[in-house]
């Protein structure tokens, strides 16, 4: 349904990996070779889905993943999933590059955490976070997998310059009147709303911005960094792109509350590892009291029980959730989040194990060597 309201140009970017996107097939692949091991005769009549996340509850183990450039899939896009998740029962986390104001999504009353890129003007960086601060975000999150952007090749070929769509993307662009009236017409190219400080004066749309922010990346980024921001801000800070259990025991000992287990969803480094191969051992070297949250490849709600029976606190659904927003706007991204509440609900049920803060590894396996 997504593929065909939107325009390719829209989808691919939903879509596509890295070079030769291996790490995006084996973020699917490592779900799909982990088993259930199902325990009988329990009663499952009463199922509870429910667990702690940062002290409070949520209604289900989903994070909406921060995610930009959601207004080219649906207008304002970043605030029907945010109320989608408001609804829901669950936390959103707001991409920096998204095109709604933190100020606007905060006001629904999701769950609200902000996504920050490193970029090299800390000063602008900082009045973000004084504006989460004020806003009433619950944590901020820090993408630290992005020094360099990915080698996303469905993604650039639609384009003969930098954001300049070619004959043919444009030609299938008219040909999608629908998500023309809803995204272009009416409001024009979606305005970034989150990065004033960062863009010279009437350079903040999406076709003029992106090949700015790419320069914008810090590669030097380092754990100095990471001391900075949490002398900074005083609520939840968590850590996104981390995939060794060093690099998790140095973000716990400077005072990083939680951790986003990812390889940005196979859009980064090609041939990479895949988060839930190694969040046993994450969590085995961190220990249970820190927040642990698992990204990239889950699609059903299966998955998100894997995730949390290997140790997950909770798991972030990206694309998951944007088909859904693609498809239909808020309805589309409430519906996502309906099925994969169905499908965490039956899996539990069909598991043996009513209670989803009672799994363990005990009712999985995963292969060997």
């Amino acid at each position: 349904m997504a593929a065909a309201r939107v325009p390719n140009f829209c989808f691919e970017y939903l879509e596509g990996g890295a070079d030769d996107e291996l790490s995006l097939q084996r973020n699917r692949s490592s779900y799909d070779a982990i088993s259930f091991l199902p325990r009988t005769l329990i009663d499952v009549s009463v199922r509870d889905l429910s667990c702690p996340l940062f002290g409070s509850r949520v209604d289900m183990p989903v994070v909406i993943a921060p995610t930009g450039f959601n207004g080219l899939l649906s207008h304002q896009g970043d605030l029907m999933l945010a109320e989608a998740a408001r609804d829901a029962g669950i936390p959103m986390c707001q991409s920096m590059v998204s095109t709604v104001s933190l100020e606007q999504i905060t006001a629904t009353g999701v769950r609200h955490w902000m996504q920050i890129y490193p970029f090299k003007d800390r000063d602008n960086l900082a009045g973000v976070v004084r504006r989460a601060e004020q806003a009433g975000s619950e944590a901020i999150v820090l993408t630290t997998d992005v020094p360099l952007f990915g080698n996303r090749e469905w993604d650039r070929r639609n384009y003969r310059a930098p954001m300049k769509l070619n004959l043919d993307s444009l030609i299938d662009v008219a040909m999608r009147p629908r998500w023309v009236w809803d995204v272009l017409v009416p409001h024009g190219m979606p305005r970034f709303k989150n990065l004033g400080g960062f863009l010279p004066p009437g350079q903040d749309s999406a076709r003029n911005a992106a090949t700015f922010l790419s320069t914008q990346m810090d590669p030097s980024l380092n754990w100095r960094d990471v001391q900075w921001l949490r002398d900074l801000w005083p609520r939840k800070l968590i850590i996104k792109g981390i995939l060794s259990a060093e690099d998790a025991l140095r973000a716990k000992s400077l005072g990083v509350d939680g951790l986003v287990i990812t390889n940005h969803g196979g859009r980064q480094l090609d041939g990479c590892t895949a988060p839930i191969e190694v969040l046993p051992d994450i969590r085995d070297a961190v220990g249970p009291e820190m927040t642990l949250i698992v990204d990239s490849g889950l699609r059903r709600g299966s998955d998100f029980v894997k995730a949390r029976a290997l140790g997950a606190d909770a798991a972030m659904s990206g694309r998951a959730t944007l088909y859904g927003l693609a498809a239909g706007g808020k309805p589309g991204a409430a519906r996502a989040l309906e099925i994969l509440r169905t499908e965490i609900d039956r899996t539990l049920g069909l598991l043996g194990c009513p209670v989803l803060a009672e799994l363990n590894r005990e009712h999985v396996r995963i292969p060997k060597g």
